[in-house]
């Protein structure tokens, strides 16, 4: 992998659609994406701004969440990821991304659509870990219709419970316990400000990450936590081909940034190391877009 930290056009620092046709079953497994995905397993360099910080990282077996499973144990902090269990084999990866740092790996397997199951994670990461001082809500869930008919009650259903159910209740039981100093990074979308139609449920439920992460900011500060969300734009993950989007999107992903092509986990990981570090300790109630030039309003 060349060194991502040298100076380069950035337009062409990595892989461009079109990109083959690749369905794969929900929610997709990252070992299966052409061309592969960087998350940073050879690229990310840390620094130790993260150093002996206990972190938990919802859906960090793959995308963006295991981007910054990988920055935060190079940065220094132990880790616990939660996934689906039918993303096991990418998970392990992970785990032995994070011991190979040198840190903790700690891996829950489960459906943050099951209340009990998400409002027990930040407790069973800050007992497995010694504590809790960073949570990353990252997991969600896309799946796109052609036509606004055709999104289901179920989809619809599973989308919220996914992506605001399981953040509220993750978040909630994660805020009694997490100390002074600590942070709770939401995962945003700028189809929270550019929604589509094809996956408008998805959007409304970025929409409501964004303001749910403002109000949260505004009550949490009061304990010394900070709050923020982090808006990315196309980002090459297992999340489009697994139904995320339609094939033909899936060939032409990316294209329509700024920079003709997606942007890899690890270009967005740096945020998340920010926001979680006290390098970030005067930001609060904010959204950070990652959008390949699109912007956020």
């Amino acid at each position: 992998m060349a060194d991502r930290l040298k100076m380069q056009d950035p337009r062409h620092q990595y892989p461009a659609p079109p990109f083959p046709e690749q369905p794969q079953p929900a929610p997709g497994l990252t070992r299966r994406l052409d061309p592969p995905a960087d998350h940073g397993e050879e690229s990310y360099k840390g620094s130790g701004k993260l150093e002996g910080r206990r972190a938990l990282v919802t859906g960090g077996d793959s995308g963006i969440g295991r981007a910054v499973a990988i920055a935060y144990a190079r940065e220094g902090a132990d880790v616990a990821i939660s996934y689906l269990p039918s993303e096991q084999a990418d998970a392990d990866e992970v785990v032995e991304l994070i011991r190979a740092a040198g840190r903790k790996a700690v891996a829950l397997p489960g459906d943050l659509t099951d209340e009990n199951y998400a409002r027990g994670l930040p407790k069973r990461a800050a007992d497995e870990l010694g504590g809790l001082d960073v949570l990353v809500i990252n997991a969600g869930h896309q799946k796109f219709f052609e036509k606004f008919e055709q999104i289901t009650t179920q989809d619809f259903d599973e989308t919220m419970k996914t992506n605001i159910y399981a953040m509220f209740w993750t978040a909630q039981e994660a805020s009694k316990i997490m100390p002074p100093g600590a942070a709770i990074i939401t995962t945003a979308s700028v189809q929270a400000y550019d929604p589509s139609t094809t996956i408008m449920h998805y959007a409304t439920t970025k929409a409501g990450i964004v303001a749910f992460t403002k109000a949260l900011a505004t009550e949490l500060i009061e304990k010394g936590i900070r709050a923020n969300s982090v808006a990315p734009g196309p980002f090459w993950t297992p999340l489009n081909p697994s139904g995320g989007s339609s094939q033909e999107k899936v060939k032409k992903f990316g294209e329509g940034s700024k920079f003709k092509r997606p942007g890899q986990p690890v270009e967005i990981a740096p945020v998340y190391v920010l926001l979680a570090s006290q390098e970030g300790s005067y930001i609060t109630g904010e959204v950070y877009g990652v959008t390949g030039g699109e912007g956020i309003a």
